[in-house]
């Protein structure tokens, strides 16, 4: 396996995802922000936090599928979030929770950040997740 997840002592604990990732290998794999949306654009889950988190997860694993990669292979995720308050992470892992099992998403989740945005590229977008990932 060319990443490994792990949180070292020390580190706040439990998360729901890891601190570290370490990589070896020589493929570097970039999937771009995506969301919730159908291949022909049409919009999934229109204000509906948990699902289009769930969605936009299933879209970044058809990216690293098609990479040749999977979720064992990403070191890091980053997830943009429209009118983030501390009170929506319920129904943000709600959504993570859902999908993660039939994307093969371990959880805890590789090394994450959520960004909290004033809006993104469309206003029925609520979330956005870019993934880095690296095969040997």
């Amino acid at each position: 396996m060319s990443v490994q997840h792990f949180t070292p002592h020390g580190m706040l604990q439990p998360a729901p995802y890891h601190h570290v990732a370490v990589g070896t290998g020589t493929k570097h794999v970039h999937v771009s922000g995506q969301t919730a949306r159908q291949a022909d654009g049409t919009p999934v889950a229109p204000g509906d936090l948990p699902g289009q988190v769930a969605q936009a997860l299933r879209n970044t694993s058809i990216g690293l599928t098609g990479a040749g990669a999977s979720f064992a292979d990403v070191l890091r995720l980053t997830f943009y979030v429209t009118g983030w308050s501390p009170e929506k992470i319920t129904d943000f892992m709600a959504g993570v929770e859902s999908v993660a099992e039939e994307i093969g998403l371990r959880l805890p989740m590789p090394p994450a950040s959520l960004i909290g945005v004033e809006y993104l590229f469309e206003p029925d977008v609520l979330v956005e997740v870019e993934a880095t990932a690296l095969l040997s």
